[in-house]
């Protein structure tokens, strides 16, 4: 006997938030990266409307980076490790490139979703597969003009893939010389400052499809829900797991993960 959609759905989101959160803690990234291709596919699964499901996972995940950005944003501020001078100066970018970002996205087709998704985690992927460390492109992080573009198009694009920033801050301002472990602490303030505008912009979205059980606007609030604190337990142990693995082989192994995302995603893109 078949399952209700609602318990069904439920069991998916469970399911997400088990692997997200595992995952997180082992390759040392915001779950939001693992949560949408995660969540997209269990949404298939369940055969959520294909025209919407890319852009249900994009807001479920964005929403649940809310209140663990904060959690997190706190316990780094506490130690004294946040750079309140750059996230002065880029908190405003990142919060416009936000809205724009996911008012954007409630607009476009979902092989622009998946392609914005695969574009960008390609990109990070070959960062980290790549022998980079010690490799530089500039000498500190730009002000002006480009030191405002460089958040904006960050909180645009981590709005567009449902994902807090990290993902995409941390890189760049490692390739910046900024130290690594501000770097981090940093980039958990930024994710607040992308989730909370972001999801409330999808909260928001109206679209002209039926929708999973759950669902406020382009949010399921079931997902939400389920898959935040499932990631904060289980994020713990992948941490633990990763402490048998040296830094450059879980490097690899977030880049060769993200490399299997990105080309399901752009094969999604360029099929939809």
């Amino acid at each position: 006997m078949a399952l209700p959609l609602t318990i069904e759905l439920a069991l998916a989101m469970l399911a997400t938030g088990l692997v997200a959160g595992f995952a997180a803690g082992l390759l040392g990234v915001g779950g939001g990266i693992v949560i949408v291709p995660v969540l997209e596919a269990a949404l298939g699964f369940l055969g959520v409307d294909p025209s919407v499901r890319m852009h249900v996972a994009v807001a479920t995940s964005l929403a649940t980076i809310v209140p663990t950005s904060i959690a997190s944003a706190r316990a780094h501020h506490a130690r004294g490790a946040l750079d309140l001078d750059l996230a002065g100066r880029w908190c405003i970018p990142l919060l416009l490139g936000a809205v724009g970002g996911s008012i954007l996205a409630t607009q476009v087709h979902t092989r622009v979703l998946a392609a914005v998704f695969g574009c960008a985690a390609l990109l990070v992927a070959t960062k980290m597969i790549l022998p980079l460390d010690g490799r530089f492109v500039r000498d500190g992080v730009p002000r002006g003009v480009l030191g405002a573009s460089v958040p904006a198009a960050i909180g645009a694009v981590s709005a567009m893939m449902g994902i807090g920033g990290g993902t995409l801050s941390v890189p760049l301002l490692t390739l910046m010389r900024q130290p690594i472990h501000r770097a981090v602490a940093t980039a958990a303030l930024f994710g607040l400052v992308i989730s909370v505008p972001g999801t409330i912009a999808y909260l928001l979205a109206r679209p002209d499809v039926a929708l999973p059980p759950g669902n406020v606007g382009l949010v399921n609030l079931m997902g939400l829900a389920v898959i935040a604190p499932v990631t904060m337990l289980t994020a713990p142990w992948g941490a633990r797991a990763a402490h048998a693995l040296s830094a450059r082989a879980l490097s690899g192994a977030f880049g060769v993960f993200l490399l299997v995302v990105a080309l399901r995603m752009l094969y999604r893109a360029w099929n939809a």
